[in-house]
């Protein structure tokens, strides 16, 4: 009787889960699926996708662009301001001490042309035309003489009270946020208009600024007119107290303007009151950037720290020593004993924070990086 062969291979060679070591594997037990062919169906269902993703953002878009157009040139309202410039000359001389001392308005206001001169310690006519490249774009500064075209000669004392005090263009539009003269007493006020009026007329027009389209966003949302922080005196008459001093260092000489870390694309303070550490290019020097100081009474980064007041007052008197820098010291040095001293025992009193440049490295604060 003849015996078949098993039909069933032996174990050793396979089992229920795979191929035993040694054997030969199935040709098709590695063998990759077929990629799945992209038909034109396919395609065609992408483009759907892709068209409708760009058609949203298309849409989203001209949304956006609509805003800033309906929105950038937006008008507001503010109260009247109800001055009067004077022809008194104790007033007139005020208002000039102002400009051309702790307001330091040549600075901004000056005849670009002549800011050599007004470096070297000369007045010069605040005719306008400085350019100031910031992230938002150029903006060039306004010609305040009284020429009747090109100056404040076509605008009444209400409409530089109301510029001055609340940001608002006589057209309603906002001003950018970089003076600091909202809460000046009034009879302040009205000595510098006062002054303004009696300065010469210079016919220059000012060349619009060109603001780019993060600046048209900012102008749209964000730049608002603020005003007042609080109530405004009626008067603040001068003193050597730290009250007066506080009054020089906010809202006439603007030092936390430019001690203060700030925003620039709002104007917004980001850094702590008079703390130091932001970053200004030199009028003078282009490309050269100063790091300002640290105002604060702290031992360690307070610059001033140390200082008895006589010393502060007699650096004031010494005017620019640093080339370049953008503090207006040829302006403050014109300042008198009396405000220097009252704005010394001011900054006594504001809270200690630490930080800005190093006060044991005299170039610190110049500042080497990009910014």
């Amino acid at each position: 009787m003849n015996q078949t062969e098993p039909t069933n291979p032996s174990p050793i060679e396979t089992n229920d889960s795979g191929p035993a070591f040694g054997s030969r594997p199935s040709a098709n037990l590695y063998a990759t699926a077929p990629r799945e062919r992209r038909g034109p169906g396919r395609r065609r269902r992408l483009r759907r996708v892709l068209g409708w993703a760009a058609g949203v953002l298309g849409v989203v878009g001209a949304a956006g662009t609509i805003a800033v157009l309906a929105r950038e040139n937006r008008t507001f309202t503010a109260p009247a301001v109800d001055l009067h410039a004077s022809t008194d000359a104790a007033v007139i001389a005020r208002g000039r001490y102002l400009v051309t001392g702790p307001g330091h308005c040549a600075e901004c206001h000056g005849a670009p042309d002549q800011q050599a001169a007004r470096a070297a310690g000369h007045e010069i006519p605040l005719s306008g035309g400085v350019e100031f490249v910031l992230p938002v774009g150029i903006f060039r500064v306004p010609n305040l003489t009284s020429d009747p075209e090109t100056g404040l000669g076509r605008l009444s004392d209400g409409d530089i009270g109301r510029v001055l005090r609340y940001g608002v263009r006589p057209d309603g539009r906002a001003m950018l946020p970089f003076m600091p003269f909202a809460d000046l007493a009034d009879d302040d006020l009205t000595a510098v208009i006062s002054y303004l009026r009696s300065l010469p007329p210079v016919h220059h027009a000012v060349r619009p600024h060109d603001v780019n389209a993060l600046g048209r966003v900012v102008k749209a949302f964000v730049i608002a007119p603020k005003g007042p922080k609080g109530l405004v005196p009626a008067s603040m008459p001068p003193a050597e107290t730290a009250e007066y001093g506080r009054y020089l260092a906010h809202n006439v000489a603007n030092c936390v303007g430019c001690h203060t870390r700030i925003d620039l694309r709002t104007g917004a303070p980001v850094g702590p009151t008079l703390g130091g550490g932001m970053v200004i290019e030199s009028m003078t020097a282009p490309g050269k950037k100063f790091v300002t100081p640290n105002l604060t009474p702290e031992p360690r980064w307070g610059w001033i720290a140390s200082w008895p007041e006589e010393v502060f007052v007699a650096r004031f008197r010494q005017g620019l020593l640093r080339a370049g820098s953008p503090m207006p010291w040829n302006a403050f040095k014109n300042m008198s004993d009396g405000d220097l001293r009252a704005l010394h025992r001011y900054l006594r009193t504001v809270k200690a924070v630490e930080g800005g440049p190093d006060p044991s490295r005299n170039d610190s604060v110049l500042a080497l990086g990009p910014e």
